[in-house]
This record gives structure tokens, C-alpha cells and sequence, in this order.
């Protein structure tokens, strides 16, 4: 615990559901004097409607602490609505909880914090922050969660800022621990379900939030293979993504699976699933959190999706903020827009965006 007695004020960021609630608890019990925080970040989203900021509100109060909520709506959709536009609109798959979390929950968060006074700001994540001796600085770790461990999307928190950052859910090992201390303290969330989707895109329907809020519209085209060969017709580029193989509308003498794209053509290309495998990938727009520079060739562990396993791989400089990552064995389905998070044992070294990889221009 990283209490500093002069001021104990933290700002928690809540979302009325169950790991925030326990958060602002467990806080409250450790000796913080927490404040609760709900971002209204986009109409109509499943983390920004009134059921939310009701179950929020109602939770401080039970537990005894201030709560507000804070109108980011334009500063969410300039940089996180924005970005989920751009990836689609150039053949890439995002991940917008990155986004949301260095912007919102970790940019904007910490600015009201310290309008506030407040030392230190929390959420509700499954990650760790501590001292390193050997590393001399603060690190953000992986929690004791496993599958839940929520490290790989918090890479871009800037380095500045772990020693102000507290993950109450840090030392859990699963969900069913925190649902059973809100029981126990009559908190009302205690069953509330998780959400499972993009917050603003809460039907699962991107594809139509796309041509809904933006002025991406299908454009047909053709999708071929390697060898320019035709073999059937897309609905538009931003309808598929790099390992897809349903809704192709295929048939073929062998299983094929979206490797690319050519913008310039309008074409998805498609191939055997052995053509997914690639032993190299570039990373750019890098965030380093144990280290300044990579000076030498690191050996590490990398994550290239939330639900993925890590694979052991060599990073090395390849350019301004960017890296190459060589894996010690081929691996499936790297995607563009996607994360590549570095990790030494259990801290997170670093990471960046995935960029582009069969793309034809």
C-alpha cells in the first residue's frame, strides 16, 4: 500500500459495477479517504447511463463517500470514438479500451485529480503497481488474477504516473472473491453482470456504429489471393479482420482466411491458415515503463491480444518509437491496431501498436 499520511485523498474512477464498488471499500478500509468519479464518456453506452451513475452513487453512499460525475463526452470522442474510426477506415482492428485508458481513466482522470488535491487516483482493474529495488522505479505488474489480469491494456499509462496509480484488486485471484466481499457488505452490484463489449458499442453491432457515426459505407469489392486470383466479393474493407474466416461467402478446396488487404484496389486477400503465421511484426507509437531506451536487443515476453498467450520473443529498436519484435516461433493472426505488450517475468516492460502487416499500397 503506497499511503502517504500528509494526504490521503484518491480519486477512484466508477463505473457502478462490482470491482469498482469493492474498490471504493477496500480503500476506505486501508486508510485512503476515496472519492468516487463517474466519467459520462458516450451516450447510450453500457458504462454511461443512469442505471450506471444510480448504482454508482448509491454504492458511496452505503460506504460513506463523496461522489460526482464529470461530463468528457467531446474529449472521449476526439480520442477514443476517433481512433476505433481511423483503425477501421485503414484496414486495422483497435482495441479502444487502450485508448479510454490513457485518455479518460488515466489522462483526464488524473488532471480532476489533482484539481482536487487528491494524491493518488484508482480503478477497478486487475493490475499491480509497486516500488522495484532492482529496477530503482515504479512498475506496473500483472495481478494474481491470471486470465483476468488486466496489465496488457493499461501499457500506455504514462511511466510519470505508477506511483500514483492503485489497483485495489491487485492481489485477488478471481471474480467470485469480489462479488462475495460486496455480498458481505451489502452492496447491491454484488450480481451485477460484467460487460462483455466495446462500452459504446453495446449490441455488438460496430459495424453499424460505424457507418452510423462516421462516413465509412460498404464499398464492394473483390477478394482474392496471393496470386490475384478472384475468388468472391467483400461488403467493404472495414467488415473483416486479419485470421477471419466466416462470412467470407467462399467456397474453395481448402479452409481460407483474411490475410491482408490492398486499399488502393479495394481487395481482401485471403489465404491458407499456414500464411497467418508470421515470426516478425513492428510495433510502433512505444511506451516504455521499466526502462528509458532499448539499447540492445531485449529477450521478453509479448501478448499480441487480451485473450492471448504470451510468447517468448527478442525486441529491438528498429526506428523512432517503433520496435521489432522476433518471435522464437511463428505466431497466428498478428493484427494490425491491435497491442503488443513486453514483459520481463510479471512487469511490464513496455508497448505499442501492432502495424501494418500484408497490406498493399
Amino acid at each position: 500500500m503506497k499511503l502517504n499520511m500528509k494526504n490521503r485523498k484518491i480519486l477512484l474512477g466508477m463505473s457502478g459495477g462490482v470491482d469498482s464498488s469493492v474498490s471504493a471499500l477496500l480503500l476506505k478500509q486501508q486508510g485512503y479517504e476515496p472519492m468516487g468519479i463517474t466519467l459520462e464518456l458516450f451516450a447510450g453506452s453500457s458504462c454511461c447511463n443512469i442505471e450506471t451513475y444510480i448504482d454508482a452513487k448509491n454504492v458511496c453512499n452505503s460506504i460513506g463517500i463523496p461522489h460526482f460525475t464529470d461530463n468528457c463526452k467531446e474529449l472521449f470522442k476526439k480520442h477514443v470514438i476517433q481512433d476505433f474510426i481511423d483503425c477501421y477506415s485503414n484496414c486495422k482492428t483497435p482495441n479502444p479500451c487502450i485508448e479510454c485508458n490513457k485518455y479518460m481513466k488515466f489522462g483526464y482522470m488524473w488532471e480532476k485529480a489533482k484539481e482536487l488535491d487528491c494524491e493518488y487516483i484508482a480503478t477497478g482493474h486487475y493490475a499491480k503497481t509497486e516500488y522495484s529495488e532492482k529496477y530503482g522505479r515504479w512498475v506496473l505488474k500483472k495481478s494474481n488474477a491470471g486470465k483476468k489480469d488486466q496489465s496488457y491494456v493499461l501499457w500506455n499509462i504514462p511511466k510519470e504516473l505508477l506511483e500514483h496509480v492503485v489497483f485495489p484488486l491487485a492481489n485477488f485471484e478471481d471474480k467470485e472473491q469480489i462479488r462475495e466481499i460486496a455480498r458481505e457488505n451489502n452492496l447491491k452490484v454484488a450480481n451485477k453482470p460484467d460487460s462483455e463489449d466495446i462500452c459504446f458499442v453495446p449490441d455488438g453491432n460496430y459495424k453499424k456504429f460505424l457507418e452510423t457515426n462516421s462516413d465509412l459505407k460498404p464499398k464492394k469489392g473483390n477478394i482474392v489471393n496471393n496470386k490475384g486470383e478472384i475468388l468472391g466479393k467483400h461488403k467493404g474493407l472495414y467488415n473483416y479482420t486479419i485470421g477471419q474466416r466466416k462470412g467470407l461467402g467462399i467456397s474453395y478446396k481448402v479452409p481460407l482466411f483474411v490475410i491482408g488487404f490492398n486499399p488502393l484496389k479495394n481487395e481482401v486477400i485471403v489465404g491458407e491458415e499456414s500464411e497467418l503465421y508470421k515470426k516478425e511484426v513492428n510495433v510502433t507509437d512505444i511506451n516504455l515503463l521499466l526502462i528509458d531506451e532499448i539499447k540492445e536487443p531485449i529477450q521478453v515476453e509479448v501478448k499480441t491480444r487480451y485473450s492471448s498467450k504470451v510468447a517468448k520473443a527478442i525486441i529491438e529498436q528498429s526506428g523512432e518509437g517503433q520496435v521489432k519484435v522476433i518471435f522464437d516461433e511463428p505466431q497466428r493472426a498478428i493484427t494490425p491496431g491491435q497491442s503488443a505488450v513486453f514483459y520481463i517475468d510479471d512487469i511490464v516492460l513496455g508497448g505499442g501498436k501492432i502495424g501494418k502487416r500484408n497490406i498493399i499500397k
